[in-house]
């Protein structure tokens, strides 16, 4: 499936229906009053996010969504039927923004939230609301309301517990797929990966939700090569995971270079937790491998891990320091919920 992760939408919401204008027409009833009925008010238009969902595909071929008109009024006081609202089913982490592509209009996080966006017209009135002593046979009716429309857009920030960041071609992709049933394109190239992959890594009876974005350049944060895009994806993440080749000459500089983009990016980026992953060490003696490892410790001030994912070395432990990380964030959120 191909990944999509912004989509701009034209939507609105229902005409209100049409009030009637009726007088009661029987036999042995001489003189009937009005009874026109009042239109049906027209339908919303809403956005919902539902579970399913990790991609913005359905959008690529349909951009225009409308509600239904409400129906008009009918005699013997019979009002209109409502128009039916239009809902727009959306994936967890879609922003909502407006034609400016600035504007926030909402954060959808949560399965089950629902954004009304336009409300529908209201339906006009039959002539049996004008009805009165001074005017006992009116033959006014309303109009129903115009609805609303507006183009959108909708921007797509996956929602993750780990983010996999790094240069082009420093074995992001072949780690997730070593470790979930995401299989990412991989090849001995940069670039490889041009979209966006979400994998689900299971380890000790848990699920760990991995997102690949591609590989990062320098001048990301300001766009370049699409990185702010792509850095959108790791943003809600609570563990970044950055993998470093190990036949780089020199690993610290590529470190320094996404650190750089992570932290001008933003600064909650910025602090996340993150872990060091010297990856291919399959090719490699021991004694390179660990002065590698030491040379970015003492630099970095962090742990670095090395791994390959092709000989599955170094996953277990990776995976083992990943889980410790998500289980300390939700202790400590629970804590939150439940403290005075």
């Amino acid at each position: 499936m191909k990944f999509l992760d912004q989509a701009k939408l034209f939507i609105g919401s229902g005409k209100g229906g049409n009030g009637c204008v009726s007088f009661r027409r029987e036999k042995y009833i001489e003189f009937g009053g009005p009874n026109g009925g009042g239109g049906g008010k027209g339908g919303n238009a809403i956005i919902e996010c539902v579970d399913g969902l990790n991609t913005l595909i359905d959008f690529r071929f349909r951009q225009h969504f409308a509600a239904n008109n409400g129906e008009d009024g009918k005699g013997s006081e019979k009002t209109g039927g409502n128009g039916q609202d239009i809902i727009i089913k959306v994936p967890k982490g879609t922003i909502i923004l407006e034609e400016d592509n600035k504007t926030v209009i909402a954060d959808l996080r949560r399965v089950g939230q629902r954004i009304l966006l336009l409300e529908g017209g209201n339906g006009g009135f039959g002539n049996s609301h004008f009805k009165g002593p001074n005017n006992q046979a009116p033959r006014k009716a309303n109009s129903g309301l115009w609805g609303e429309e507006k183009w959108i857009w909708l921007r797509l920030k996956l929602i993750a517990d780990v983010g996999l960041i790094g240069l082009p071609n420093a074995g992001k992709s072949t780690l997730i797929s070593s470790v979930s049933a995401a299989k990412p394109k991989v090849a001995d190239y940069p670039f490889t990966t041009l979209n966006p992959v979400l994998g689900i890594a299971s380890h000790k009876s848990k699920e760990i939700t991995i997102a690949d974005i591609p590989g990062l350049i320098e001048g990301a944060h300001d766009g370049k090569g699409l990185g702010d895009r792509f850095l959108g994806h790791v943003e809600r993440c609570s563990i970044l995971i950055h993998l470093i080749d190990s036949f780089s000459e020199n690993p610290f500089e590529d470190w320094e270079v996404i650190r750089n983009e992570i932290e001008s990016y933003s600064s909650d980026l910025g602090e996340k937790k993150e872990i060091i992953a010297l990856s291919k060490v399959d090719g490699m003696n021991e004694s390179d491998i660990k002065k590698k490892v030491k040379l970015l410790q003492n630099k970095t001030g962090k742990e670095v891990f090395p791994i390959s994912s092709v000989a599955n070395k170094g996953i277990e432990e990776i995976l083992n320091k990943v889980l410790s990380v998500i289980q300390e964030k939700e202790t400590k959120e629970d804590s939150k919920k439940w403290s005075p």
